[in-house]
This record gives C-alpha cells, structure tokens and sequence, in this order.
C-alpha cells in the first residue's frame, strides 16, 4: 500500500485546508475513495449531496483517525461496538450508534443514528490526523453508480465537482465497508462488505443476522445501487455462456462476468472477463470490471453470484444491487 512521502505530506496539508475551508477533497481508503467533507460543517456536507445527486436523507459514513475519537462522536459506546472497533479498526467495518451532538444532522440524514468508521489505509489515516475531526465521506462517484476504486475513477465521474483529489493508489479491498447496527443488544449486519460474516462471528461467538428489511437506512441500500451503465443481468453459473451469447445475437453489446468454472470456455460476446479464482482478487475488481464494461460500450452484461460465504456475501450484495431495478429519468 501507498506510504506517505513529503510530497504526499504536502498534498496531505493542501487537503487539510480544502476541508477547512468547507471544501471537497476525494481521499483513498482501503475499499474504495470518498468524497469527503467536515462532518461539523452543515454547508459542506450539504455539497456532497449536491455533488453525487444524492437524496439528501441517505445518511453519510463519518470517518475517524482512530477508536479512542469515537466517544467524540456518539452518544454511547456499547460493549458490543468496543470489542469490534478492537478487532476490526482500522479496517473495512463500520458501526451504526447513537449520533452524538458533534456530528452534523445534515452527516446522518436527518437520523439519531451515526455510521462511524476508521479507515485502514495510510494516506486516509495521516489526513483523519492532521484534520483533527471527523470528514463525512461516501463513495466518490455519482449516486448509484459504480464506486470508484481509483483516482481517476474519480476525475473521470465527478470531474470539478471535487476541490481536491488524493491520490493514495488502488484500493487494496474494492468493495464498501460492512455495516453492522450496534444499537440494539444484538447487532446485524445492513451491509455486507470487506469484514466478513463469519469473521465478525468469530469474535462475537455467535451468529449475525444480515437485516435485508432496510429498517434502518444505511449507505448502499438503494435498489438500484453500484450499477454502471449498462444494464446487468444475473443467472445461473451454467446459464451465463447461452444467456450471453443469445444476447449478442439479438443485436446487443454483451459483456460478460465468467465464472471460474467456465473460464475456458469460449464465448461469443462483444466483452469477456473472467471471474477471478479468488473471491480477494475478485472483490478487488469487481467495480473496475464493470467500468470497463462501460468503457467499450456493453449495453448489457450477463453474470452470476458467487457462493455466498466469506467475501462472496458481499461481492454477490454488490450484484444483486447493480441489477435492481433503475429509477425513471
């Protein structure tokens, strides 16, 4: 992973400054890049809505430097919340609480409850450092989309709309954080992502729920979500070759998610990538894959789940979000 230089130092300072001035700045984490603001700051959190085209009563994540700031930022501190935030911060997991009075309303969407995380990647953390509070930040792409796992993700989708872009490499994980509800006695997990279902079992010692009900609004529970502009389409492993292929007969631009078992097959496509063998590299790539599905003009892409353990969970979460139903222009 990227370290952080004396030339990134300085790109650090100019950040620090943006988001001081109530400015945008696109900061690398370990899942994918943010489009961040200060979380106190009503008027800049408000740009990143404005920015992303996205409703204003989707609650943001706040990302923090560390563990020992969380008590700045919620009301209380559950058991629960205390045990992952040691096992898993810095990292792809992050926690749902009680909002304490620091956080902008405008940062939750309007709810009592805060999504709060630490990112596990250099540049992220030395910026959260010098800052000093907490930068709000969602996917750094427009809302729905594909989320950008690189900075020129970022520059080509949102362009001037970002005062600032930090550059901190590729993302290492590629796919959101998990969320998890700790509010209640028992937690669940809203979102699966880079922490999986069975690690955050591990530690807990027994088994979590994954609460599709959307009872409480988390980022990424929109219908139609991580989509590119294609539209995607989900079948069976064994389907996926025949599915495609009559597609593209029928006069579409087919792109097409392989899966593993099916690598060597040869298919009759406008697209082909192949599915990487392991679900890390796999979740890694996913979004880049489709983007480059939309750089040579598929109109469609044919793909199946994986198998829904360890990353597969989130991965096929992914899929299945990028095949909903798109909303009416």
């Amino acid at each position: 992973m990227v370290g952080v230089t004396k030339t990134r130092t300085d790109e650090i300072a100019k950040a620090v400054a943006v988001l001081r001035d109530g400015g945008l700045v696109a900061l690398p984490t370990e899942t994918v890049y943010g489009l961040g603001a200060d979380a106190e700051n009503p008027a800049a959190v408000a740009r990143i809505f404005t920015a992303k085209g996205r409703p204003p009563d989707h609650p943001l994540i706040v990302h923090l430097a560390g563990a020992e700031r969380l008590a700045d930022w919620v009301a209380e501190v559950p058991e629960t919340a205390r045990l992952l935030a040691e096992h898993f911060w810095p990292g792809p997991l992050t926690l749902v609480l009680r909002r304490g009075r620091r956080v902008s309303p405008e940062a939750t969407g309007g709810l009592e409850t805060v999504a709060v995380r630490v990112p596990d990647h250099p540049v992220a953390l030395a910026l959260l450092s010098a800052f000093g509070g907490g930068i709000a930040a969602p996917s750094a792409n427009r809302f729905g989309s594909v989320s950008p796992t690189t900075a020129d993700h970022v520059r080509a989708e949102l362009g001037d709309a970002v005062d600032f872009v930090l550059d901190g490499g590729p993302c290492d994980v590629g796919v959101e954080s998990t969320i998890v509800d700790a509010t209640g006695d028992v937690p669940s997990i809203l979102r699966p992502g880079g922490v999986t279902r069975e690690d955050l079992e591990a530690v807990l010692g027994y088994s979590l729920a994954v609460d599709a009900t959307g009872r409480v609004p988390v980022p990424g529970r929109h219908p139609s979500h991580y989509a590119p502009r294609a539209h995607v389409v989900l079948v069976d492993p064994e389907r996926v070759v025949p599915e495609a292929e009559l597609a593209q007969e029928s006069g579409r631009r087919v792109g097409v998610l392989l899966p593993t078992a099916y690598a060597d097959t040869p298919v009759k496509a406008h697209a082909v990538t192949a599915v990487p063998e392991s679900l890390i590299a796999y979740a890694r790539e996913l979004y880049a894959m489709l983007r480059e599905f939309d750089r040579l003009e598929c109109d469609l892409v044919v793909a199946s789940l994986p198998a829904e353990n360890g990353l597969g969970l989130a991965i096929a979460n992914r899929l299945r979000r990028a095949a909903g139903p798109r909303p009416a222009h």
